[in-house]
């Protein structure tokens, strides 16, 4: 199960750092403590299994706490992007129908503007209001619960004795909606643990590895970095102030930081507005750079290749929400001579590329990507249509066209 990862983390290594942010930090057992508190909290308010809790705030330890306490319940989480708008939020809601909504201070004005007088809510739990000015009216009938009532009135700190199964729901992730309406991607515990396996698998990820997170948790890739450093009892850095890049390369130095993932824009913005050429000679500890999430320009791979310390690799991923984050990676050894490609499948995928009539195609034509293993999703949550479309006896059919090399290569 997914929450094993910090469960199996925080008794081999209870009082390791576990996150690091601007003012606070936490250790292992911690962060397992409080899931397992707000857990019990949740199932006293009814949370069942395969039931839906939504999960809206900043990279936080909380949100770490949050997240992994709804897995701990057998129920699954939701997140939602922080910039969501009162209308979405009404249509998710009623599309979900969660149980539970996990938020902060932050996104009260957010939610008192959303219908919630319809809703399917049995209780809300929020970090960081005042008790003496309850954030909502008298027209909802649930429980708002102060995130400080959690450690105040629920003593019992073990694990949890629940049993559930692997291929149950753990997470709905919607799509960003950039080809079409926004879609939510259902992923199983199997789907996940799966993923996170592999990943630790080809970056030769350790318990010494110190990741800097500023991709937020509710994107897939986000999430992901999560969970595989947890899986290894490594330790996360979150710096939500990526607007101030050269606030994240300070951070980076300052904690030894040895991981370092973005997004194409991340780079580009990295190149562009931080001191990163300047200090480079400071990031002794940063071993890899990877990126996902879209096709980053072979001109700014070049400028990274140039940029970055000597000792730090790059390593190129594909991959999808469908596919709990990776599909590809191209080896950092590789880059330079196969600047253009995606790489070669993870451990645990299989790639073909198939032509509009499902058939395999030869190498060096092109064709569509579909992709198959225990990480591809269960479907897409209540529109078994467009799951029809996207999963058939084949795999996971991408919709992006690749060229297959007899070298094992995709571009």
């Amino acid at each position: 199960m997914i929450h094993h990862f910090l469960e199996n983390s925080a008794k081999a290594f209870p009082e390791k750092t576990a996150v690091i942010t601007d003012k606070d930090r936490a250790t292992y057992a911690q962060i397992n403590s409080g899931a397992n508190k707000l857990a019990r909290l949740l199932l006293d308010h009814n949370i069942e299994d395969n039931d839906i809790v939504v999960l809206i705030m900043d990279n936080s330890i909380e949100y770490i706490i949050s997240y992994y306490a709804v897995l701990k319940t057998g129920a699954a989480v939701v997140p939602f992007s922080n910039d969501l708008k009162p209308e979405s939020i009404n249509h998710l809601f009623k599309e979900l129908e969660p149980k539970a909504v996990i938020s902060s201070k932050k996104f009260i004005r957010l939610l008192k503007a959303c219908d919630l007088t319809s809703t399917t809510l049995q209780a809300m739990i929020i970090k960081d209001i005042s008790k003496e000015s309850p954030p909502f009216g008298p027209q909802i009938d649930f429980p708002v619960i102060h995130w400080s009532d959690i450690l105040k009135d629920y003593s019992n700190s073990t694990n949890l004795d629940k049993t559930i199964d692997e291929n149950s729901l753990a997470s709905i992730i919607y799509t960003s909606g950039s080809s079409g309406i926004p879609k939510g991607v259902m992923l199983s515990h199997l789907n996940i643990t799966t993923n996170a396996d592999s990943i630790c698998q080809y970056l030769h990820l350790t318990s010494d590895d110190i990741q800097m997170v500023v991709l937020p948790f509710f994107y897939v890739m986000g999430k992901s970095l999560l969970n595989t450093l947890f899986s290894v009892g490594g330790t996360i850095v979150i710096n939500n102030k990526f607007a101030f890049p050269a606030s994240v390369i300070n951070q980076m130095v300052e904690e030894k930081v040895t991981l370092f993932s973005g997004v194409p824009s991340t780079y580009a913005f990295l190149l562009n507005r931080s001191p990163l050429e300047t200090v480079k000679d400071k990031l002794t500890h940063l071993r890899c750079c990877t990126q996902a999430g879209g096709h980053m320009a072979s001109s700014i791979k070049k400028k990274l290749i140039k940029v970055l310390p000597k000792h730090t690799d790059i390593c190129i991923m594909y991959g999808a929400t469908e596919a709990s984050a990776r599909l590809t990676y191209l080896e950092p050894d590789k880059l330079e001579n196969k600047i253009d490609s995606i790489g070669r499948p993870i451990p645990g995928v299989k790639i073909k590329i198939l032509d509009n009539t499902n058939h395999e195609i030869s190498s060096g034509r092109t064709g569509e990507l579909v992709a198959s293993g225990k990480n591809i999703m269960l479907g897409y949550w209540k529109d078994p249509e467009t799951t029809a479309k996207a999963l058939d006896e084949n795999g996971y059919h991408t919709g992006d066209q690749d060229i297959w090399m007899k070298t094992g290569f995709t571009l």
